[in-house]
């Protein structure tokens, strides 16, 4: 039989076997982004030098607390600060002094080396969603998350072909003990994916087993010499570090692991409500904690990093995708740039409860800008709902979706002889079309990005396949993902030993939910 006379079954079937190769195809990850798109600022040279000022002005007026951790005090007074109880003051020009040690990039090194990360320059990261309490799916809807959760969620993150890296608190498995849920929580980045992850935060402590935990993984010489976590590191805004914060970045910094150096900022409540003075304090407070780790080691791996929305007015809820935020992202890259340093923020963030059109709007209105504000390292690339406080299944699957985008986008435009296409004129020329033609047919499976989540068929074909919507494709998708999950090889010998390190922490220490 030929081609011209195939059944709608042969057909169906030709379909379905070419959406499987591409699908093969897919699965094999791009470590991460290089971008070959130009970037978008919005702040001009005397912008940048205002804002600089601004903050240098802060510092030096006003000043940062760095509550409960004499520590620091110590290694500012050294270095030349004002100290007064546990506020800092910084002449002009040292807080910018003591950050130049940083490094403008550098590698994250992953247990398989071909997931290895770069960090800075014109690479882009994306890891998922971190920190979320709850966990939500169509099918049991919102709960809190579990360490079942917890692996599903790197699971997921290990499959997608658009997800460089494996994150941390993917959601927060409350049915384990907070003193020892960061064990459980190290251990199943390491044991279901190869990429890269991030360490504990909530307690030096924890910080210290992470790093521990990477020793046993890694070997303590090799990390001494390169970074294998990169980790967030939160101010309390405005312009206040805690003890725990400035605890773990200290043990991170003290062994070469990256921090991110991270503001939390709604604008109208934890700044001022304008962007130039929200930038102001973004780069304050930045400048602040880089500067302590660069005391603590200098050289240590840093990213300049900045979490900030705005609030709504009326009712005080935070809210997501709005041009305030796109400005402030591209603002403070510019920022990071001028440091010399790599730069983290942005994401698929949304405010709605579900994944629907509002959710869409947001994540696309967050996620466009982070791309072309040129960020490095992309916190809550997938799986962010409800304002982070639900690490949604769905709207995972959908926001990886959209990375693919982003990784077409990012690639610019192709001039190559092939991109080009000077052979289809001629070989089409006037009043043709060019479905046939040779170079459509040698371009045909990657001439366009195609998504797995979207529906581009006739509406019979649609209802015929049971009028699904994209929540309801995208729960099929999940399922799928974990059902055809595959855990990468780990070295018996370091299970072992990472398992035995884990049971003697656990015994050593009563349950507590501290």
């Amino acid at each position: 039989m030929s081609d011209a006379a195939e059944t709608p079954r042969e057909t169906r079937r030709g379909r379905e076997a070419r959406k499987a190769a591409r699908s093969a195809r897919g699965a094999l990850s791009i470590p991460y982004i290089t971008r070959n798109i130009p970037l978008t600022e919005v702040l001009s040279a005397e912008g940048l030098e205002i804002i600089f000022d601004n903050a240098e002005t802060l510092l030096q007026e006003i000043g940062v607390e760095f509550r409960g951790y004499p520590q620091a005090l110590e290694r500012f007074r050294l270095a030349g600060a004002d100290i007064k109880d546990e506020r800092i003051r910084f002449p002009k020009g040292l807080a910018r002094k003591l950050c130049e040690t940083v490094p403008s990039e550098y590698i994250q090194h992953a247990r398989n080396p071909e997931r290895n990360v770069h960090i800075g320059g014109k690479s882009t990261v994306f890891a998922p969603v971190y920190g979320s309490p709850f966990v939500t799916d169509l099918d049991q809807g919102r709960r809190y998350g579990t360490l079942k959760d917890f692996e599903n969620f790197i699971k997921l993150a290990y499959v997608s072909p658009h997800i460089h890296h494996s994150g941390g608190t993917v959601c927060e498995p409350v049915d384990l003990p907070v003193n020892k849920r960061h064990l459980d929580m190290v251990y199943s980045h390491i044991k279901y994916s190869d990429k890269p992850f991030m360490g504990s935060v909530t307690h030096p402590l924890r910080a210290q087993d992470t790093v521990s935990m990477c020793e046993i993984l890694f070997g303590k010489e090799f990390i001494q010499n390169n970074t294998v976590t990169t980790s967030l590191i939160n101010a309390n805004s405005p312009l206040v570090w805690d003890s725990t914060m400035l605890g773990a970045a200290e043990v991170y910094a003290a062994n070469n692991q990256a921090c991110i150096i991270t503001p939390f900022i709604l604008s109208g409540a934890m700044s001022p409500v304008s962007v130039a003075a929200t930038l102001t304090q973004v780069l304050a407070e930045v400048l602040t904690g880089t500067a302590f780790c660069q005391l603590v080691r200098p050289g240590a791996p840093v990213i300049f990093g900045t979490f900030v929305s705005t609030l709504s007015m009326q009712s005080g809820a935070p809210t997501f995708g709005t041009p305030e935020a796109s400005l402030a992202i591209y603002g403070a890259a510019q920022l990071a740039r001028a440091m010399k340093m790599p730069f983290r923020t942005g994401g698929s963030l949304a405010a709605s409860k579900v994944p629907d059109a509002q959710a869409a709007y947001e994540s696309a209105n967050t996620l466009i800008p982070t791309l072309q504000a040129g960020t490095n390292f992309v916190l809550h690339a997938a799986g962010w709902l409800e304002g982070g406080l639900a690490s949604s299944y769905e709207k995972f699957v959908m926001d990886c979706d959209q990375l693919g985008q982003m990784h077409v986008l990012a690639k610019g435009i192709d001039l190559s002889e092939n991109g080009q296409g000077m052979g289809a004129f001629r070989e089409v020329g006037p009043g043709g079309h060019f479905l046939g033609c040779e170079h459509t047919q040698a371009n045909f499976e990657s001439a366009f990005y195609r998504s797995f989540i979207a529906d581009n068929n006739s509406v019979e074909q649609w209802m015929a396949e049971g009028s699904r919507d994209a929540y309801t494709r995208a729960n099929a998708i999940w399922k799928k993902w974990l059902a055809d999950y595959e855990a990468p090889a780990l070295d018996p010998g370091i299970d072992e030993a990472l398992r035995a390190f884990m049971a003697e922490k656990k015994a050593a220490m009563p349950d507590a939910n501290y």
